[in-house]
């Protein structure tokens, strides 16, 4: 194996821990980074002339739902598009309009970011604000990691360092306190595992019913190397510990958000609350392109022809809220349903809906869960000066990943008289059972551990975000459970976000959105990877190591073996 391949592994070990749940990732600077033929791609012809069904209506307002709604009216078809969300607010699950403890302030689920690789969210940004993103998105800043005992790690803007080879550069450029070039070395076999792992079908399958701590402990990553850099970084990018999440999942959110290139974790911040900057003027174009949202409203049941394919005809929905229960039920006429919703949503759906619960393949949903998110907001009574304004941290509950970020410095606040602090916690179910004054003097204390100076400040309010069950887990073995883009089942019924099966390559916040467009062109006939941008290819020295390994797999079944061996097969 090539040393530069070898690089990979090693830079897995030093970059991949700052996963940030609710932060996506983009370029300031996206258009340098697509080829013309991406761009050819992604404005391809549709591949039939059949018109479209007429009423499309699309469960769940995040950014899967948003973006199906978004392609659809674009296509210039007669369509009458309906959004249908349980929630007050768009966004999903990283919404805003969460009321403070005192009622002085909203907070939101979460601080929001947008990482390199975000070229599709991107472009959107782009046509909402003219190209003018500086309106909306922070400049790039170092971000830094915090255990108990301080400072661990600092990553630099990549952007920012002369350009040397995926894997090198990184290695090179980021900075580690206290774990030792011994127990970074430790990683270097993950080189093998990710240029074993390509994302594709067979590659999920072979890594998926393998837990991810367990593929390190078989690849001799020392414990030390494992427990402050690769379970913090599956605790706040997966959600869950690494002994509970396939391998797959975390080789893949890896290599995207770190490893497809030097600058894959340089990430640009929201300046302010999400659902205000981004979310409703994004409500608005769609609004007055025609489509319709109905929010506070749930799904209730389904109605379906009486012919043997069983299409959806019908999409029942009642109030969701107290707000709302002067409204009658409504039913929605469908000749397309998109299911935009999680994986814990769409395991509820089905286990009320005999109408799906009668298919096989609706039945595998009911095994898909979520895991809890808690978020919290501190406002101080005064300004810390705080190194790093983004910053993963690890070692303060056994289990439960964490974040922290300067909300004042990220949203650029003027004259403020005191700081707001955002601290997340993941896999946090055992969290959530707090009182909201024990979750608020919980979060203080772990700002004091991080931050000395904190302990001379006072908190005079606070929001707190408790979301059980709300961002997937991608637990071994879940992948076979995943829905496709266009159900087998039911010819009209579609899905798109992040739990959605996808070879584009991209995942999170970027993912929900391409695979709302990946839905859009099933019903509209368009060809697959119509008005999507690509991810860049892999770089030489990466698809070097990938082609060298598939050679000689491919040499195994010459030599006489049944199939195609994987290092899975060798481990275990």
């Amino acid at each position: 194996m090539k040393l530069s391949t070898l690089l990979i592994g090693f830079t897995a070990a030093l970059n991949i821990s700052s996963i940030k749940a609710f932060t996506i990732g983009t370029s300031q600077q996206l258009h340098h980074h697509q080829s013309t033929s991406s761009r050819q791609n992604a404005h391809s012809k549709p591949i039939s002339n059949e018109p479209p069904p007429k009423n499309i209506v699309i469960i769940g307002a995040g950014w899967a739902g948003l973006s199906a709604a978004h392609s659809l009216f674009k296509s210039d078809h007669n369509l009458q598009i309906t959004i249908v969300d349980a929630a007050p607010r768009v966004g999903g699950l990283v919404r805003d309009g969460f009321p403070t403890v005192n009622g002085t302030s909203q907070g939101e689920a979460g601080q929001h970011g947008f990482w390199d690789n975000y070229h599709n969210i991107f472009n959107l940004l782009e046509e909402l604000f003219d190209g003018n993103l500086d309106k909306v998105l922070s400049g790039y800043a170092e971000q830094g990691q915090y255990s108990p005992r301080g400072l661990e790690a600092v990553w630099p803007v990549y952007r920012n360092q002369k350009k040397l080879p995926t894997g090198l550069g990184q290695a090179v450029y980021t900075k580690f306190v206290n774990l030792s070039p011994l127990d970074r070395a430790s990683a270097l076999p993950m080189a093998l595992a990710f240029s074993d792992f390509d994302d594709s079908e067979k590659a999920w399958e072979k890594y998926d019913n393998v837990s991810f701590r367990d593929l390190c402990i078989k690849l001799g990553i020392s414990k030390k190397c494992y427990d402050e850099i690769f379970e913090p970084m599956i605790l706040t990018g997966l959600f869950a510990p690494g002994a509970e999440c396939s391998a797959a999942a975390a080789l893949g959110m890896a290599y995207f958000f770190v490893l497809k290139s030097q600058n894959s974790f340089d990430v640009r911040w929201c300046k302010g609350n999400i659902g205000k900057l981004i979310f409703d003027p994004w409500v608005e174009l769609l609004e007055k392109n025609g489509v319709e949202f109905q929010l506070s409203t749930k799904v209730k049941g389904f109605e379906c022809s009486d012919y043997d394919d069983g299409r959806i005809t019908k999409v029942v929905c009642s109030a969701s809220s107290e707000t709302a229960k002067a409204r009658d039920d409504c039913i929605i006429e469908a000749d397309s349903v998109i299911f935009a919703v999680g994986g814990a949503a769409l395991n509820t759906m089905v286990r009320g809906s005999p109408e799906l619960s009668k298919y096989s393949e609706f039945r595998k949903f009911s095994n898909l869960r979520g895991t809890g998110v808690l978020a919290t907001r501190l406002y101080l009574n005064t300004v810390l000066d705080t190194p790093y304004s983004a910053n993963a941290c690890w070692g303060f509950d056994e289990g439960i990943g964490m974040t922290m970020f300067d909300i004042t410095k990220l949203h650029e606040v003027s004259n403020s008289t005191g700081s707001v602090i955002e601290i997340d916690y993941y896999h946090a179910a055992s969290l959530l059972v707090m009182s909201d004054e024990q979750i608020v003097q919980k979060a203080k204390r772990d700002l004091d551990t991080i931050l000395s100076q904190s302990r001379n400040a006072h908190v005079i309010d606070a929001a707190v975000v408790r979301l059980p069950q709300a961002v997937n887990w991608y637990s071994p073995g879940s992948y076979a459970n995943m829905p496709k883009v266009q159900s087998a089942s039911i010819p009209n019924v579609y899905f798109c976000g992040d739990i959605v099966r996808s070879r584009h390559g991209s995942w999170s916040q970027e993912k929900a959105y391409v695979t709302g467009i990946e839905a859009a062109n099933k019903i509209l006939n368009r060809k697959d990877g119509f008005g999507i941008v690509p991810l860049n290819a892999d770089e030489p020295h990466v698809a070097l190591g990938r082609g060298v390994l598939a050679a000689a797999k491919s040499l195994a079944v010459l030599g006489g073996a049944k199939r195609e061996p994987s290092i899975v097969d060798f481990l275990w």
